[in-house]
């Protein structure tokens, strides 16, 4: 081809796309989605419930920078030659295509590609027949020579943006093959064969589509399919401040209402659903000195969305041109009567999937175009000016559902035979409702739920608030009010239905939402808040359940359905409970048949699951085995608890080969399941391989001294697990010895539990041992086992040398004085421990004082547990006088240590000065009226404390009413604990009454 037509090709493409591109294009259109073809709900279901379902959220998925779309993805793979990229109406799809055609016609980006060829599925809509050559020519109409872009020489690019604007079909099973670049064929067919390979070989072809459309492309032609993913928080809050530029004020408050509405906030990740929603919000609160008594409420349902987005098209109120006041007149009563007509065009072309329109089109349905040219309703009818022709189709999906719903919603008073029978042949019906109910069993058996919003907007034109709103605009005031009730009756009657629950039921819901019928749906919210959904999960109730599950709050971080699922419940719900990310199933007496059930949904494309607990359940091996199945293809699940089922080694098998290959799963817990050795073993083997398990749960499975040595062979090789948990395992010293080995070279394990293990002073000193070296180990629980004084000594070394561990738990064991004070004297030197528990070990005043003498020194220790022992007023004054200098000690737990009200009187003394203090436990000593009245004094001048407990100290009425009344001077506190002190109820009364009335924002238990 000649430079000189090169040039003009690219002057012709940069002109054409920079019109209407918004400048700097967004990060979600430079970055696409890699997707692994189409999932499930995309094939199926429509736009909009495909967003809803998936909360408006990217599938997990690698991006491809827009600049290597048409690379190879690595050095020994080649270009795709077959593209397809997908997105819901109103995504950005023809502004990514734009945005790519002006990049490269600038040189910025894929320079490979010498030929850029843009065209519409609009443009191929105009055209009966058309060869290969013809069809290059159209896309760069200045070459003479189309056979030098198709020959090979060149890498050529054709874009073919649009697919579901398509008027036919694409047949890959019965279209005829061509492989003459010159022969005239039907234009679907040219499509199908090129996209074969049978035409255009060497050229690089890119569809553009929503996803149900491009499930017509068989998926083993694609080569490389990409997704545009929906605005982000942050590209919400820039989108809406470039809608409104001059008012920054207005776009805070529009950004405002629509986080407040979750499934309006899920919606509004479409840019053209979120510019007729922040369209409609703003001209509400705009107008909102002369609204009347029921238009006070702002638009959350789709109906009132739409019936304000249309009042505002109307009018000729668009916030961006002000119009003369006659003109607006007139063109607000010419669009009245054109929305009849554009809706008859609206509604039949839903019917038939059509979405584009041409002259003839709207001729045959009586639209006047010079009206239309010069109408205020082109916000809603957008115009396409083409070389053979002039297209025509709605700003977005949902208008010409709107506009649908309108059409129907008039029709149906007056019309005598079936609205649907566009041909007029039908069984005569008659009156509002039986249209009504014939529109609602239409879209329940639409392929694909295209009728879908249709009819939800249908219910919404019956909802009081949208009658109101639009009477004497699009309605007759108060109409079809009556109808109301048999409306709701005809929706509920698509609800339980069928044994499953489906989309359709779940759109049935949000019918009823729009009809602002929110009976159901409140009472089985209200029992998800309670926790009493057990019983009432009737085939209705589950409807309500699946739709509450996309739209509740109470959903939003959690969705927690334990003690209340049977099996046939449980099966009713898989198709939503897909779409859950965090799900919590516990105590439901689920067997293994339902974890058949479950395993089928984590295996499923669109499974969305992050976490899921079946916790204390009745699981075997089987179950267990199902689960793992799914593992081996689930690319979603990161946390699993299993824990307090019976899934045994064999169970513990299964899991352990899933997770050889499953390298997405975060946390495993398998606590109390009798895995045993076997299972230890089985886990370790996996652990050798896996690199993505960071915990791991094993507490009480009875896994031994041996299961313990196999794991820590396993560590000494493993680098990716955090957290291990291996309490009440009987693991004794010979476990010990074998693990301290590992962390001998294991840096990367941080949390080791080792509770209730009968480990003595000999695993301890190994477990020491290896600390001194070990540098990743930040928490190590020897909670609850048998170490004496002597292990005092090695733990001591371990401290001292010891740079990395923040949290060491020695509570419940044999430590006495002896081994206390050795810790303690470590304590002094030491500069890395956070926390240290020595509850319940026999400690008396000497290791209490060497404590104290470490605090005055030590700056690194927030939190000393001290509970159950003795230390008694002389150790609570060692401990004091350290506090008045401490300035790192956060919490303190003294329960049930002998102090007495000399001990209270030395601490009160130091919380006056002290300002670090925030949880002070002094639950079961004695401290009586004195120490109360001491503490009280000291709580007037203290402000750093902000959680105290004084239960059962014996304070009586007086200490307790010492208390109180600080109170009203101290501004930190935010709990206090004055049970079992001997107040009695009327006491009790008395207190509650004066804490809220001194310190309203402190909580008090008496």
């Amino acid at each position: 081809m000649e430079e000189p037509l090169v040039q003009k090709h690219l002057e012709s493409l940069q002109s054409s796309c920079e019109n209407g591109l918004e400048t700097g294009a967004p990060q979600r259109l430079t970055n696409l989605l890699l997707v692994e073809g189409l999932s499930d709900i995309q094939q199926k279901e429509h736009d909009i419930l495909q967003v809803e379902t998936t909360k408006g959220l990217p599938r997990a998925a690698k991006s491809i920078p827009l600049e290597k779309l048409f690379l190879p993805l690595s050095k020994v793979s080649i270009p795709p030659r077959i593209s397809v990229t997908v997105g819901v109406a109103g995504i950005g799809k023809s502004t990514l295509v734009k945005l790519f055609v002006c990049s490269w016609a600038k040189g910025e980006i894929s320079r490979d590609i010498l030929f850029v060829l843009p065209l519409t599925f609009r443009e191929l809509n105009t055209y009966e027949k058309l060869s290969a050559e013809r069809l290059l020519c159209s896309a760069c109409p200045r070459t003479a020579e189309p056979g030098s872009l198709s020959a090979g020489a060149a890498r050529t690019l054709l874009i073919l943006d649009g697919l579901d604007e398509f008027k036919t079909p694409l047949d890959f099973s019965n279209a005829a093959v061509c492989t003459d670049p010159k022969k005239e064929i039907q234009v679907d067919n040219l499509i199908t064969n090129i996209i074969r390979g049978n035409l255009l070989q060497e050229a690089s072809v890119w569809v553009t589509s929503r996803p149900v459309a491009a499930g017509q492309i068989p998926s083993g032609l694609v080569d490389r399919m990409t997704e545009i993913r929906g605005l982000g928080a942050a590209e919400m809050k820039d989108f809406l401040d470039q809608m409104f530029p001059d008012n920054g004020d207005l776009s805070g408050q529009v950004l405002q209402h629509i986080r407040a509405n979750r499934s309006l906030h899920v919606l509004c990740t479409i840019p053209g659903f979120c510019r007729i929603s922040g369209s409609s919000i703003a001209y509400f609160l705009k107008h909102g000195g002369d609204r009347s008594r029921e238009a006070t409420v702002v638009p959350r349902t789709l109906s009132e969305i739409y019936s304000y987005y249309f009042k505002m098209a109307l009018s000729g109120d668009w916030l961006e041109k002000p119009r003369e006041a006659l003109r607006i007149e007139q063109a607000v009563n010419t669009s009245k009567k054109l929305v009849g007509s554009l809706g008859r065009l609206a509604f039949y072309g839903l019917l038939r999937r059509k979405h584009v329109f041409y002259e003839q089109d709207m001729k045959a349905h009586g639209i006047d175009l010079s009206l239309l040219h010069s109408c205020l309703s082109t916000r809603l009818l957008l115009k396409e000016d083409m070389p053979a022709s002039t297209a025509y189709y709605f700003s977005h999906l949902t208008i010409q559902e709107f506009l649908a719903a309108l059409y129907y919603y008039t029709a149906a008073k007056r019309a005598i035979f079936d609205l649907f029978a566009e041909s007029g042949m039908s069984w005569p019906k008659l009156g509002f409702l039986s249209h009504f109910r014939s529109a609602v069993q239409r879209a329940l058996q639409a392929e694909h739920g295209q009728l879908d919003i249709f009819i939800r907007f249908l219910s919404g034109l019956l909802s009081p608030r949208v009658n109101r709103l639009l009477s004497g605009w699009l309605l007759l005031k108060g109409e079809h009010g009556a109808f109301r009730e048999q409306a709701v009756g005809a929706l509920r009657g698509c609800l339980g239905a069928e044994h499953a629950v489906t989309w359709r039921a779940v759109n049935a819901m949000r019918c009823l939402h729009e009809l602002q019928h929110a009976d159901t749906a409140q009472a089985v919210e209200e029992a998800m808040r309670s926790g009493s959904l057990a019983g009432m999960l009737t085939p209705v109730n589950c409807s309500a359940l699946a739709y509450l599950l996309q739209v509740s709050d109470v959903c939003l971080e959690e969705t927690n359905l334990s003690n209340c699922l049977t099996y046939n419940v449980c099966k009713s719900l898989l198709s939503q409970l897909l779409f859950c990310h965090s799900l919590r199933l516990d105590n439901n007496q689920f067997k293994d048949d339902v974890m058949e059930l479950l395993g089928s949904v984590l295996s499923g494309k669109d499974c969305q699951i992050q976490r899921l607990s079946l916790a204390e359940n009745q699981i075997s091996n089987k179950g267990a085995k199902a689960l793992a199945r799914s593992l081996l293809v689930n690319r979603s699940l990161m946390v699993l608890d299993l824990r307090s089922n019976s899934i045994g080694p064999t169970g513990a098998k299964a899991l352990a080969d899933a997770l050889k290959k499953n390298q997405i799963l975060l946390s495993l817990n398998l606590q109390h399941n009798s895995i045993k050795e076997d299972g230890a073993a089985f886990l370790a083997e996996a652990l050798l391989t896996n690199h993505g398990l960071l915990t791991l749960h094993l507490q009480k499975n009875a896994v031994g001294a041996q299961g313990a040595r196999k794991i820590a062979e396993a560590l000494k090789q493993n680098r990716s697990l955090r957290e291990l948990m291996l309490s009440s395992n009987s693991v004794g010293d010979s476990g010990s010895i074998a693990l301290a080995e590992a962390l001998r070279v294991n840096h990367s394990l941080q949390s080791l539990d080792l509770q209730s293990n009968s480990i003595s002073s000999a695993g301890v000193t190994a477990l020491t041992a290896a600390l001194c070296s070990n540098q990743g180990l930040l928490s190590l629980n020897l909670r609850e086992n048998s170490i004496s004084r002597e292990g005092g000594p090695a733990i001591a070394r371990a401290l001292r040398s010891n740079s990395t561990l923040r949290k060491l738990d020695l509570a419940a064991n044999l430590l006495h004085d002896d081994g206390g004070q050795a810790i303690a004297l470590a304590i002094r030197e030491n500069r890395a421990l956070s926390s240290l528990h020595l509850q319940w070990n026999f400690i008396q005043v000497k290791t209490a004082t060497a404590l104290a003498q470490a605090l005055q020194s030590n700056s690194s220790l927030a939190s000393l547990d001290l509970q159950e022992n003795a230390i008694g007023d002389e150790g609570m004054a060692a401990l004091s006088a350290a506090l008045k200098v401490n300035t790192t000690l956060a919490d303190l737990h003294l329960q049930v240590a002998s102090v007495g009200a000399a001990g209270a009187q030395a601490l009160a003394e130091a919380l006056m000065v002290n300002k670090s203090l925030q949880i002070l436990d002094l639950r079961g000593n004695s401290l009586g009226p004195a120490g109360a009245k001491a503490v009280a004094k000291a709580l007037k001048v203290n402000r750093s404390l902000r959680w105290l407990n004084l239960q059962e100290n014996s304070l009586g009425m007086d200490g307790a009413i010492c208390i109180a009344t600080a109170l009203q001077g101290n501004h930190g506190l935010t709990y206090v604990n004055l049970q079992g002190n001997l107040i009695g109820h009327s006491g009790a009364r008395l207190i509650a009454d004066a804490i809220r009335t001194n310190a309203p924002d402190c909580v008090v238990d008496v």
